[in-house]
């Protein structure tokens, strides 16, 4: 079997049954799955190397998946659609789709966006982890779990996405306009309170010493950094 392999994310059999016949010819090993949530925890459990993403999708739109995968890998996804319209081509891409194809469409040019798509697979070496590991806080990013010393922690949208953005980010330093940016948007760069209250909220529910933050520390004058000693 191929080492390189492709998740096709797409609930229409015509297409799946194109896809599978047309990759049966070449080096590429085929996963599929016919919905969002089945999709997402393939790309959890088997690690594609380039993810072929409809957006229509019966359950999760293809636009909010991609959304969720960015938020824990960069595997390559290209986008199947009949949705041919420049604003949902915009919103994909700006949703993390790496490029994007109007159905119907070409077996030569899907084999040519494949090959771009595997050189980038190629070039990001070895893929991230899903699940980051911070002494007994564990961040599953690929399921959105949270746990400390195996036990979940119930956190708001607005604290999973926070530590999210740091666990992403482990080691380095995040601005406080990074942070704001990142989780509430740009409109929200100078308000440094939602930071504090959110990561007090986060430091109590995450950390030994609330007082004393070993985890979640703070850059003074310029943001956070999340570590382990």
């Amino acid at each position: 079997m191929s080492d390189f392999t492709v998740l096709v994310i797409e609930d229409e059999p015509q297409m799946r049954r194109f896809l599978r016949s047309s990759l049966a010819t070449t080096d590429h090993a085929l996963l599929e799955a016919t919905t969002g949530r089945e999709g997402l925890a393939a790309a959890k459990t088997h690690r594609p190397d380039v993810i072929l993403l409809d957006l229509g999708l019966p359950d999760v739109d293809g636009i909010e998946v991609t959304r969720r995968l960015r938020e824990w890998t960069k595997t390559p996804i290209i986008v199947l659609s009949a949705r041919g319209q420049d604003d949902d081509k915009i919103a994909a891409l700006d949703a993390g789709a790496d490029d994007y194809l109007t159905k119907p469409f070409s077996l030569p040019e899907l084999l040519a966006r494949l090959r771009v798509a595997r050189r980038h697979s190629s070039e990001l070496g070895q893929k991230a982890d899903a699940v980051v590991v911070l002494g007994e806080v564990q961040v599953d990013l690929a399921s959105r779990v949270v746990t400390r010393a195996g036990e979940e922690v119930r956190l708001t949208p607005i604290e999973y996405k926070l530590l999210a953005t740091l666990a992403r980010n482990q080691g380095r330093v995040m601005t406080y306009q990074q942070l704001l940016k990142d989780v509430w948007g740009p409109r929200y760069a100078s308000q440094k309170q939602y930071l504090h209250v959110y990561m007090g909220h986060l430091r109590s529910k995450l950390e030994r010493d609330p007082a004393r933050p070993r985890l979640l520390r703070t850059e003074s004058g310029v943001g956070y950094r999340l570590k382990v000693d």
